[in-house]
């Protein structure tokens, strides 16, 4: 795939520094037509970094020889841009590195862009079974060479972020930001692996360090992502259209696409979704988030077979366990029960295929068990996975999944931090709303519960067709607050404080009022 707009690289690295894509105060990049449509925020996930941004930070080493002509080049040339490869390309781009270690095995430099490039077609495509691979590779190039060895250990940064081991990503990112601190493209891994934590004064300061290194398309992404999730859209927005304005490839063009669809959809607005999605799948056909948020967006429009179709397609094309959920749950909502049953034993073989290969699906099969499996399971899992990873996913899949086991007390404690600003829950999420609300329906807190279920319903009143119609039935069971009567019960109960990493759990949130009876018994899918 040739590159639409590309940007020079620059001659003449600064020491230390990679080459790759240029800032736009430098470049004078024209707004692209997808910016001027509006402002558009960034969600989670990073969708320009990767691996790419380890191929990126070889460029600079004089023995990193370049491919011939062709789309191994083609790859490098993007990548000397800051921006995706086209996924053919990068396959042409491992088929050169595999031969080039195969002649020159002690070339550690080619060893660390091929574990690099093994790990973005993983994360791009699903195919979990090149994460060993990557990781085989990343670790030659750093028994070659030991010291001084960022690429490798940046490789090994991203390789963990993109299997969900954040632990080992903060580890690997943080060895290469000491051995060389002016390296910007060590420090997208790192927020990563942060966040993942829960770690958010972390996240601010590496985003603050980064930001005076560097600008452009790939870290204002970053920057938006960040903004997203501490819930200041305007700035996420304003971030977000900049990045997009700067797109140098049909790739990098149809992910920040993909963000814009995903931020329509998360503020509930169906048909503008689906326009980004379905712009971002015409951009690039391997485009495979957009392809499953077209399901989403035209499940919401009532265009059922359509969604279908889209969501099949997406599942065939990356098979990941979240896409099995979302497919399982439509037809779930259609009253297709076999079918549903189908989607969620893929998701059980996809999560025992992911963790084979070292990937952790937990929170996606926690919330899987919690509302279709079982629920006691699920706690057992989160909570290891929380003693892990305290991040703000895990603390609302922990949150539900105590829930359905009939713990609401406890879970409350961890619904409230997914929420709660103090802790890093600013993002506008309704399904954590939802959630809360759920839980504190079932304290008894009804007040509370009707703010939360409101909220949820109106960040998003399509947020799942299983979910959203709950929500109603739930608002309608509580009815309206009283007219004159006493106070309703206050959410204001004893918010948990910071964990860390060795916390099993936050305090449990004190009841305000007599246990009401669970929404449903734990292990039925009817209220999550």
């Amino acid at each position: 795939m040739e590159i639409e707009e590309r940007q020079p690289v620059p001659v003449g690295p600064r020491s230390g520094e990679p080459v790759g894509e240029r800032s736009q105060e430098d470049s004078g990049a024209r707004r692209s037509p997808f910016a001027r449509r509006g402002p558009v925020a960034a969600v989670a996930g990073c969708v320009v970094l990767g691996g790419m941004l380890v191929l990126l930070s070889t460029l600079d080493d004089p023995e990193a020889s370049r491919p011939a002509p062709g789309p191994a080049a083609r790859a490098v040339s993007a990548v000397g841009a800051g921006v995706p490869a086209a996924l053919p390309d990068l396959t042409a781009l491992i088929r050169d590195r595999e031969s080039r270690v195969r002649a020159r095995p002690r070339d550690d430099v080619s060893w660390a862009v091929l574990g690099a490039a093994y790990t973005e077609q993983a994360r791009r495509t699903a195919a979990v079974a090149s994460f060993p691979k990557a990781e085989k590779a990343l670790r030659r190039s750093l028994d070659l060479r030991p010291e001084d060895n960022v690429a490798a250990l940046e490789g090994l940064a991203s390789l963990a972020g993109a299997r969900g081991d954040f632990r080992a990503a903060r580890k690997w990112g943080e060895a290469a930001a000491e051995l060389a601190p002016k390296r910007w493209t060590t420090y997208p891994a790192l927020i990563d692996a942060y966040s993942g934590l829960g770690d958010h004064k972390a996240v601010d300061r590496t985003l603050d360090r980064l930001l005076a290194l560097r600008s452009g398309p790939t870290v204002r992404a970053v920057a938006a992502r960040v903004y997203r999730d501490r819930g200041r859209r305007e700035d996420a927005a304003a971030a977000i259209s900049d990045a997009a304005a700067g797109a140098a490839t049909a790739s990098q063009q149809a992910a920040l696409l993909a963000q814009a669809g995903d931020l329509a959809w998360e503020r509930g607005d169906r048909q503008e979704s689906l326009d980004h999605y379905r712009a971002a799948t015409r951009t690039d056909a391997d485009a495979y988030d957009a392809m499953a948020g077209q399901g989403r967006a035209l499940a919401a429009l009532g265009r059922t077979q359509e969604a279908l179709s889209a969501y099949r397609t997406a599942l065939a094309e990356r098979p990941v366990p979240r896409y099995a959920l979302e497919l399982g749950e439509l037809y779930d909502s259609l009253g297709r029960g076999a079918e549903a049953r189908a989607q969620y034993g893929l998701l059980r073989d996809l999560a025992r295929r992911d963790g084979a290969a070292g990937v952790d699906d937990e929170p996606v099969l926690g919330l899987f068990e919690a509302d279709h499996g079982d629920a006691r399971a699920a706690v057992r899992e989160l909570r290891a996975e929380w003693r892990r990873q305290p991040g703000i996913a895990v603390a609302d899949a922990l949150g539900w999944a105590l829930h359905r086991a009939g713990d609401d007390e406890e879970a409350l404690g961890f619904a409230v931090r997914a929420t709660d600003k103090e802790h890093g829950g600013d993002v506008r999420s309704a399904l954590y709303a939802y959630h809360r609300g759920q839980i504190e329906r079932d304290l008894g807190l009804s007040g509370p519960a009707r703010r939360h279920l409101t909220e949820a319903l109106r960040i998003n009143p399509y947020f799942s067709p299983l979910l959203a119609p709950a929500a109603r039935e739930a608002l309608t069971a509580l009815g309206e607050p009283p007219a004159g009567g006493p106070p309703e019960e206050s959410d204001e109960s004893g918010e948990p404080e910071p964990g860390t990493e060795e916390q099993a759990a936050p305090p449990a949130v004190p009841s305000e009022a007599p246990s009401a009876a669970p929404s449903a018994a734990p292990g039925q899918p009817a209220a999550r």
